[in-house]
């Protein structure tokens, strides 16, 4: 178990929300939901570079990691 701190509107914000769940219940639904939203707006993209595009992307995005 962890202390964290948290502003006190944001406090107030989560008691709103909260119901019978504990604080912990409702941040972890609210990443959840924060990584379904990432993944839905990943998706859309998903399969709009040809093959020969992904694998130029690929090599470019490796090449500035070694260059880093």
């Amino acid at each position: 178990m962890k202390i964290v701190v948290i502003e006190d509107d944001v406090y107030r914000k989560l008691v709103e929300i909260k119901g019978d769940k504990s604080f912990s219940e409702i941040i972890e639904n609210l990443i959840e939901e924060l990584k379904v939203a990432r993944n839905k707006r990943l998706m859309k993209f998903f399969g709009i570079l040809k093959e020969d595009e992904a694998k130029q992307l690929e090599e470019d995005v490796r090449s500035v990691r070694e260059e880093f």
